[in-house]
């Protein structure tokens, strides 16, 4: 048994685990997996054991629960510094930091209209003013990142940090739903998607099992 375990929902939908396995991923160390299939059968009491807030992913180290993705990677980041979860140099960090909190808070109109779904079958996306707007905000994002901190490698700091974990399950919705993109941010679209860790995750979601219809009415 590993000492770190990570509980994740399905990995075709659930894009804030993706987050966390791949800041997990990222630190290079051996861990344990659990898929709960969400909507099914027992699924909120499985959550409610492992998490008071019943979502996913949870970490598990030792005797320590973590949830949220954005409190696993900081968890990660203080534990393993050498694997680069966010850059090193101070401006570069603060803006990695900033940029991830706002995947973790907004653009909630592209997230509705645009589940994530590695298997393509997708009913077309609803485009209103505000999914535009959220789209071309990710837009800016990420030419802004990458034309101010990318040199040195394809991603938004240049290397892979927790900031591409945080837009890895945007890029795959882009891709899903044929968004088009200005010629920079389609190259990093295609650098995350190409990103191993993201393509061992893409095979394993297209292999699931489950499907899920949405919107989903709880």
């Amino acid at each position: 048994m590993a000492d770190f375990k990570i509980v994740l929902g399905n990995k075709n939908y659930s894009s804030w685990s993706l987050r966390g396995w791949l800041a997990l991923k990222r630190c290079g160390v051996d861990f344990d997996e659990e898929v709960i299939p969400l909507y099914q059968d027992d699924w909120r009491a499985r959550l409610l054991a492992v998490s008071p807030a019943g979502k996913v992913p949870v970490l598990v180290h030792g005797g320590r629960t973590v949830w949220d993705s954005l409190a696993i990677v900081e968890y990660l980041a203080e534990l393993f510094p050498a694997a680069g979860l966010w850059p090193e140099d101070p401006g570069a960090r603060a803006r990695a930091r900033a940029v991830a909190a706002e995947m973790h808070a907004g653009f909630a109109a592209l997230r509705e209209a645009m589940p994530m779904n590695f298997r393509g079958d997708v009913d077309p996306p609803r485009r209103d003013e505000r999914v535009a707007a959220d789209i071309a905000r990710v837009v800016e994002l990420w030419q802004d990142c990458r034309a101010g901190f990318g040199r040195g490698g394809p991603f938004l700091f240049g290397g892979f940090s927790a900031a591409d974990a945080f837009y890895a399950p945007v890029a795959a919705r882009f891709a899903t739903y044929g968004v088009d993109l200005p010629a920079a941010a389609a190259a990093y679209r295609d650098a995350v998607l190409a990103s191993p860790a993201v393509v061992e995750w893409r095979q394993a979601a297209v292999a699931e099992p489950w499907i899920i219809r949405f919107p989903v009415r709880r």
